[in-house]
């Protein structure tokens, strides 16, 4: 495969990935004041099936769509008012758990055990960009903001780092098995 074809079925991947972190969005549980969503099952699977680069552009892609008024933020939502709203900190939050998931399973390595840690340690970041955004928005208290934006996703959030890491790696595998996806390990 020449650099031309690997680029394009790399902007395949990540526009791929940025719309079905835009389609588990929609998968919603209510709560007062932030739902809980796929979203950040579908960041742990980009970033541990893609890496940091990949998984990080699919994140900013489904960013800027929503931005640009696609849709695809919880809700059937878009728009800046929701990036800057209450949960917008949880999208920002995105990046960095997207970049540092992908980073840790690149260098350390692409196991159950590794994506496990990794996405563990995503969705933290993900609460605490959360968190502290809500807590300046929302003008709360610490602890109130910890009640409201951190407290209630700490189980769920376990769970989705489990379906992430094991799915991601599963997938990960059997994509690289069958030549679809290319790392440049496996170039």
């Amino acid at each position: 495969m020449n650099h031309q074809q690997r680029r394009l079925r790399n902007m395949i991947i990540v526009a791929f990935f940025a719309a079905l972190i835009g389609i588990l969005a929609q998968i919603t549980i209510p709560l007062p004041y932030i739902p809980i969503t796929g979203q950040t099952l579908a960041i742990g699977l980009a970033a541990t099936i893609l890496g940091s680069k990949l998984g990080t552009l699919s994140v900013l892609v489904y960013i800027l769509l929503g931005i640009v008024g696609i849709p695809v933020f919880s809700q059937a939502s878009a728009g800046l008012g929701v990036v800057f709203g209450p949960t917008g900190g949880f999208i920002i939050g995105f990046i960095p758990t997207a970049y540092l998931t992908g980073y840790i399973l690149e260098k350390k390595s692409f196991t159950y055990a590794y994506a496990m840690l990794a996405n563990t340690i995503g969705m933290f970041i993900t609460l605490l960009f959360g968190t502290i955004w809500f807590k300046f928005v929302m003008d709360v208290t610490w602890e109130a903001a910890f009640s409201s934006a951190f407290l209630p996703f700490i189980i769920v959030g376990i769970l989705k780092a489990f379906l992430s890491s094991w799915a991601g790696i599963t997938v990960r595998n059997r994509l690289l098995s069958t030549k679809f996806f290319y790392t440049k390990a496996h170039s």
